[in-house]
C-alpha cells in the first residue's frame, strides 16, 4: 500500500505541474497561429498538424479569436487577427535596422519615384522587412514579410555579394531546380552568364534584376554592411520595364549604392573599408 505524499511535497509539485501545463498550452497556441499563417485554416487541418483532439483545438482557437490573435470567417476558416498585425508592426519598428534605414529609403523613393525595398537574408531566401511604394501607381508582388529566392531577386543578389563566390552556384542551382513550375517568373540566366554578371556586380558593388523575379519589373540593388564589414541586408529600387531602360539602371546603380552606404554608416560601417570589403 503506497503512502500518501506529505502536504508540503504536494504543494511543491503542483506549481511545477501547473507551469508545465501552462507552457504546453502556450506552445500549442503559438503552433496553431503558425498553422494559420502557413495556410492551414480549418479546425480539422490544424488538429491534424498539432496531433491534438478537435475539441481541444476548437476551444483554443475560440480563445485566440476572443483575444484578437485570430479572426474567424464562417465557412472559410481562420485568418491572422488584428492583434498580430499590430504586434508585427511593433516588431518591425523595434528592429534597429528598419528604424535606421527608413529615412534613407523614404528619401530614395521620393528621389526616384520608384518602389524601394529593404530585406535581409534568411537561408537561401530574401525576407522583405520594409517597402516604400513609388509614385507611379505600379503594383508588384513584393510586400513586407514576403520571402523570395536570393538568386533571382535584385535585393537577394545584392546580399549574395557578401558571400564567397563559391556559394553563388549553389543558390543559382536551387532557383533553377524550381523554375520550371514558376510560369510567372522566368528562369535565371544560364550559370556562365549569371556568374559573369555577378562578378561584374561584385566589382561595382550593385546588381541588376532584369525581370528575373517578376515579369515586367526591373530593379537595381545594393548591399548594406554593419560595423564588422559583413553584409547584413540590402536595398533595391524597382519599377516597370518602361521606366527602367538600361541607361537609367546604369545611372541608378551608384545612387542605390550611395543610399546603402549611408545605411551602412548608421550601423557602424566605415567608408574606407570599401576596398577590402569584398569576399
Amino acid at each position: 500500500m503506497s503512502m500518501p505524499l506529505p502536504a508540503d511535497t504536494i504543494d511543491q509539485a503542483a506549481p511545477g505541474k501547473r507551469q508545465a501545463a501552462g507552457t504546453q498550452t502556450l506552445l500549442r497556441g503559438l503552433a496553431a497561429i503558425e498553422c494559420v499563417a502557413t495556410g492551414t485554416t480549418d479546425v480539422k487541418g490544424i488538429a491534424a498538424r498539432l496531433d491534438t483532439p478537435r475539441s481541444t483545438v476548437h476551444r483554443m482557437l475560440n480563445s485566440l479569436v476572443a483575444e484578437g490573435y485570430l479572426h474567424h470567417v464562417p465557412y472559410k476558416g481562420y485568418l491572422l487577427g488584428p492583434k498580430l498585425i499590430q504586434l508585427g508592426m511593433k516588431a518591425l519598428e523595434q528592429r534597429p535596422l528598419v528604424a535606421l534605414a527608413r529615412p534613407h529609403i523614404e528619401e530614395l523613393a521620393r528621389r526616384t519615384g520608384d518602389t524601394v525595398h529593404l530585406g535581409v537574408a534568411d537561408g537561401g531566401e530574401v525576407f522583405y522587412l520594409d517597402k516604400i511604394p513609388g509614385t507611379r501607381g505600379l503594383e508588384m508582388r513584393s510586400r513586407v514579410g514576403l520571402r523570395m529566392p536570393l538568386a533571382s531577386t535584385g535585393i537577394g543578389k545584392a546580399m549574395m555579394l557578401g558571400l564567397p563566390p563559391s556559394r553563388w552556384r549553389e543558390l543559382h542551382a536551387a532557383v533553377m531546380a524550381t523554375a520550371d513550375g514558376a510560369s510567372d517568373r522566368p528562369a535565371p540566366a544560364p550559370w556562365p552568364k549569371y556568374e559573369k554578371a555577378m562578378t561584374a556586380s561584385l566589382r561595382r558593388d550593385w546588381v541588376l534584376d532584369l525581370e528575373e523575379n517578376e515579369i515586367g519589373v526591373r530593379c537595381v540593388g545594393a548591399p548594406v554592411r554593419d560595423i564588422s564589414n559583413q553584409v547584413v541586408a540590402a536595398i533595391s529600387v524597382a519599377s516597370a520595364v518602361p521606366y527602367m531602360p538600361d541607361e537609367r539602371m546604369t545611372e541608378l546603380g551608384p545612387v542605390v549604392r550611395a543610399t546603402a552606404d549611408a545605411i551602412s554608416k548608421e550601423l557602424g560601417w566605415k567608408q574606407d573599408e570599401r576596398a577590402t570589403r569584398h569576399p
